[in-house]
Order: structure tokens, then sequence, then C-alpha cells
């Protein structure tokens, strides 16, 4: 990672003696001019494919639920409506994030990904529970069962899924929001091969309850990854430390630099997914300050956060201080 403008200044004026010893490795500061491409993801294109292929099999499984009498593929048809709803919201947020950034929004709506994740697990967490409470009534008291027309309505939807996957596949792990419309799908698969099973098991043996069984794995199947959706949404909305970022040795690293004496309001976040940022406050000698070392610090600090994390942190700031600044900041 290079340092364009070593020169750039802060705008703090506490002291005439400190204002032109801060600086930042402006090149990495958020840019409003949209530098940076952190678009890539799930094409909306793609999104669009699997939406409407997902909205058919829905209402296919809807009407053949209600004619079969089965709760397994009603429960799946559940788990396929939020899904819709979910790939609505996935593909909103995929043109949300494509917006460039401007000087009110400065990182442009790349967090709009993240919320819609949220969303996507908040309402895959009420599926569960709802189907889950349905599942067991069911169990005490089983209805009747038509085996076959299950079984159809399973294998049609267990392929438009394998379909599904097939064309989210390549952009799944580019941001929060693509994972979290892949996992909608596959889970939707599994729940394809549950109504299929639970269909066997009725045709085969007459044991109806096999459909309630069928529901209770794929609600198990839906709420931890809800779960794990939620989870990581909220670490990002909360601006937690990136978990693959351990802050107690970026502070170690820093310090190791030489002639760094200290490092404080040290923070890193992230923005949206694959955005992670870092800023610090570092304490230098003053003596190098004085003579001009201001760019070798900051170019073993950018080195530092480039070479020795598990994560790249492209926007990375620093401002160097002597000691004697600290006394001018009130957030210290």
């Amino acid at each position: 990672m290079s340092t364009a403008d070593h020169s750039h200044t802060d705008s703090h004026s506490h002291s005439p003696d400190t204002r032109h010893l801060h600086a930042r490795t402006h090149e990495h500061a958020p840019d409003t001019h949209g530098a940076h491409d952190h678009t890539a993801g799930a094409s909306p294109r793609r999104l669009a494919i699997v939406l409407a292929l997902v909205a058919t099999v829905l209402i296919a499984e809807v009407v053949t639920g209600l004619l079969t009498g089965s709760l397994a593929l009603l429960a799946d048809a559940g788990h396929m409506l939020t899904d819709t709803m979910g790939l609505v919201i996935a593909l909103a947020a995929a043109h949300l994030s494509t917006r460039p950034p401007t000087d009110r929004s400065t990182w442009g709506m790349r967090r709009a990904e993240v919320i819609g994740a949220a969303l996507q697990a908040g309402m895959l967490a009420v599926v569960g529970v709802v189907v889950g409470v349905r599942a067991v009534i069911d169990l005490v008291a089983p209805g009747e069962i038509e085996a076959d027309g299950m079984l159809v309505m399973g294998a049609i939807g267990l392929v438009a899924n394998i379909v599904s996957m097939l064309i989210l596949a390549g952009g799944r792990d580019s941001s929060l929001n693509a994972r979290a419309a892949f996992l909608e799908v596959v889970s939707d698969a599994l729940g394809s091969v549950g109504v299929i099973a639970a269909a066997g098991v009725v045709a085969l043996t007459g044991w109806t309850r096999a459909d309630a069984v069928a529901s209770l794995i794929i609600v198990a199947l839906i709420v931890p990854r809800a779960t794990s959706l939620l989870r990581s949404a909220g670490r990002v909305l909360m601006d937690f430390t990136p978990e693959a970022l351990d802050l107690a040795e970026v502070r170690r690293h820093v310090l190791e630099v030489n002639h760094v004496e200290e490092v404080h309001d040290l923070h890193a976040w992230t923005v949206a997914s694959n955005l992670p940022v870092l800023t610090a406050h570092v304490v230098v000698r003053d003596e190098c300050l004085r003579d001009g070392h201001s760019e070798g610090i900051l170019d073993s600090l950018q080195a530092c956060v480039a070479e020795h994390f598990p994560i790249p942190i492209e926007h990375a700031t620093f401002q160097l201080e002597p000691a004697a600044h600290r006394e001018h900041e009130h957030a210290c």
C-alpha cells in the first residue's frame, strides 16, 4: 500500500506549534469520487433471475400444499416465501450498494447490503418459529397427507433450487448480502429434500407424522443460519472490530515501528462486506517530526498494516503527533 500525499495536514488549531506535525495517509481516506470499486458481488441480473424462479416455485408449492394437505410442503413454501422476500431485499441492496460516494455519503450506500442481510435473518427466524410450533402440533395430531403431490412438487422445487444455486454460486463469497442470498436457496434445496423424504416415508409406510418431522428438520436448518447471518450483520452495524483482526496485535506491531512511542485512539470497523477501515493516533519522537521523518514513518505504518494482518485494510489512516499534543485532545 502506498501513500500518495504525506503532507496532508489536519485541521486542528489547538496550537500553532503542532498544526504542521499532523500527517495522514491521504490516499486511504474515504474517497468521495469513487476511485475504489467495492461493489463486486452477486449481480442484480443474477438475483433477478433467481427471484423469478423462486417466486414461480413458491406459487406452485402453496397450491400443491393446500391440495395435498402437506405441512412439510407448506413449511417449505413458507421458507420459500421468506427467500422470495429476502431476494427482493438482496436485489434492492445490490442496487443501492452500487450508488457512488458523495460529499454527503462518503462511502456511498454500501451498508445497504448489510441491512438487507439482517432483514433476511429476521424473517428466517420468524418463519422458523411459526413452522416449528405448527410441526409440534401436527406431531400430536397428524392430518391426512397426499404423498404423490408432495413428491412431485418436492422434486420440482429441488430442481429449481439447484438451478438457483448454480446461478448465484459465482459471487457467493463477495459480500454478506450475496452470502445471504446463496444460503437462502441452499436451505431451500435442503428443505425440498426433506419434503421428498417425507413424501417417500408416507407413501411407503403410511406414517403421516413424517411430514411434521420433515418440517422440524427444515426449522433446524433455518434457525442456525438466521442466527449466524444476524450475528454477522449485527457486528458490522454495531461497528465491531472485524473478527479476523486482532486489535491487540495491530497495536503491538505499530509500537514496533521505529520512532513510535505510543498509539491511542486506535479503531477498526467494517463499513460493509470486504471493506475494513482502521484509524489511529501515533505518538512519535519530537525530533523525528522536526527532522522530516514523517514520510518514512507513514510508509512503515502502511507496510505494517499491509503485511502483518489476515485481511487487507485498504483504508488505513494514521495521525502522527508529538507527545505534547495529547494535552490538546479533548477526547483523550
